[in-house]
């Protein structure tokens, strides 16, 4: 299956350091007129898609891409939320406005938990597996809603009766999920179109891509496969390696070592993977070929970053690409100048080598 290589819309702020955490972190701020050039840049570069994400510190994800549908035409929208704090029903008739309003450019994100925190800040004190069990039931009323007739569902977590949307819904939205916990896997692969992971080396990433396509087999699905990264691209992979060491020295000790100690708190296996890939060490960040653990110092969620030449960049996306992953999302500091040191550099590479989508 053909590449498609997506790009992020930094909804909490951007800057050109790796953000740290809350509002503090971001220089720029994420008002709509940057938030524009963010996705005009990445529509002109070649990206196919924004994922722009969900949480306490992010501008609300529906309302922000729906405010960015006139400012763009080809550019598709992943929607990150939460399926806890809204009503399955209620999402479908929005995903099918926005759809219809976008001419079908919307693809869902669905992330089902944070940090306790950040769920207990939105008033959710469901377990872990629990919430999980919860998004289950979520997507199979979500597309109950979408299938044009009155849909009726009774669990643990909901009861519907006549679940619908108001008109056609075309093309239907594609459901990505992420999750590294066994619940996690097992939902995306009885529910998802897409399973979503943080970047890791190669071979770890191809052990979590094989579990996960049993886990669909058995259910007797067939699922495709996402990467989230960021990137520092150059044409010379000293460039690239030289801004990666300037990142590094913006990241003072002490916030390094706070980080650790709030993210190793959190029950996400993700995450605890992501921190097992430096183990708070500012030191041996380079854990494969091009692929530097240097953001997750400091920052939650995918803490990798492909950092080479253009060329360099592009053979490791082409490797992930040989390995199932058909998605590729990527972010860089600051996302409008690096979506076009990408979109220029390395998406012309994967172009002439037959890999992207049309």
């Amino acid at each position: 299956m053909a590449l498609s290589v997506h790009w992020f819309l930094p909804t909490a702020g951007d800057g050109r350091e790796v953000a740290g955490f809350g509002p503090a972190g971001a220089r720029r701020r994420a008002d709509l007129d940057y938030l524009a050039l963010v996705a005009g840049a990445a529509e002109q570069a070649g990206f196919d898609a924004v994922l722009t994400p969900t949480g306490t510190w992010c501008e609300d994800a529906w309302l922000t891409t729906a405010a960015l549908l006139r400012e763009t035409s080809r550019l598709r929208f992943l929607v990150a939320f939460r399926p806890g704090f809204l009503s399955p029903t209620l999402a479908a008739q929005q995903a099918a406005t926005f759809q219809r309003l976008s001419e079908g450019r919307l693809l869902l994100n669905i992330v089902t938990g944070g940090s306790a925190d950040e769920q207990h800040r939105f008033g959710d004190w469901s377990e872990h597996d629990e919430r999980y069990e919860r998004t289950a039931e979520f997507l199979t009323i979500l597309k109950g809603a979408w299938s044009g007739k009155p849909f009726d569902f009774e669990g643990h977590h909901y009861k519907v009766k006549g679940a619908t949307i108001s008109g056609p819904l075309e093309p239907v939205p594609g459901i990505f999920s992420g999750g590294s916990s066994e619940a996690g896997k097992q939902v995306a692969a009885e529910h998802a179109d897409v399973w979503l992971m943080w970047g890791e080396p190669p071979d770890s990433a191809r052990e979590q891509l094989a579990d996960v396509r049993a886990k669909a087999a058995a259910a007797g699905r067939e699922l495709r496969f996402g990467i989230r990264l960021h990137v520092i691209a150059r044409p010379k992979a000293s460039e690239a390696w030289a801004e990666a060491d300037r990142l590094l020295e913006a990241m003072p000790p002490e916030l390094v070592a706070k980080a650790f100690r709030r993210l190793s708190r959190e029950e996400s296996v993700g995450q605890q993977r992501m921190l097992a890939l430096h183990g708070g060490r500012r030191e041996d960040l380079v854990i494969s070929p091009n692929l530097w653990a240097g953001f997750g110092l400091v920052r939650s969620g995918a803490g990798t970053a492909l950092v080479g030449s253009h060329d360099e960049v592009a053979e490791r996306i082409a490797e992930y690409h040989a390995l199932g992953f058909d998605h590729v999302i990527l972010s860089g500091q600051p996302h409008l100048e690096e979506a076009w040191q990408v979109g220029e550099g390395v998406l012309p590479l994967l172009g002439r080598a037959g890999l992207l989508a049309a």
